[in-house]
């Protein structure tokens, strides 16, 4: 399983409120961040609340095509907001 290669930034709070202060695009950059942040929690939100577990599914599998087999089942359907077990039966359904 191929891993994204990643870098953790670890910044002193002190020293962090000091470059925003001296450097206004750090703010704009996280009001940019929160905006995104706030948009896919209330997309998924939507979701859970006016589509069926098979509709979820689907989007899922459209927004994460390789993702599904790189986690476990149990975290998908967690996602999903459904049983490990309802997962299975839609993923059956699916293949037949």
């Amino acid at each position: 399983m191929p891993l994204w290669p990643s870098e953790i930034l670890e910044f002193d709070y002190r020293r962090w409120m000091q470059i925003r202060e001296n450097h206004p695009c750090w703010d704009r950059f996280l009001i940019k961040l929160l905006e995104k942040g706030y948009s896919t929690k209330e997309k998924r939100e939507r979701e859970l609340l006016h589509l069926d577990a098979d509709e979820r599914y689907a989007i899922f599998l459209e927004e994460y095509p390789t993702l599904e087999s790189r986690v476990k089942q149990h975290m998908i359907a967690s996602y999903l907001g459904i049983t490990p077990e309802s997962l299975s039966r839609i993923r059956k359904n699916r293949e037949s």
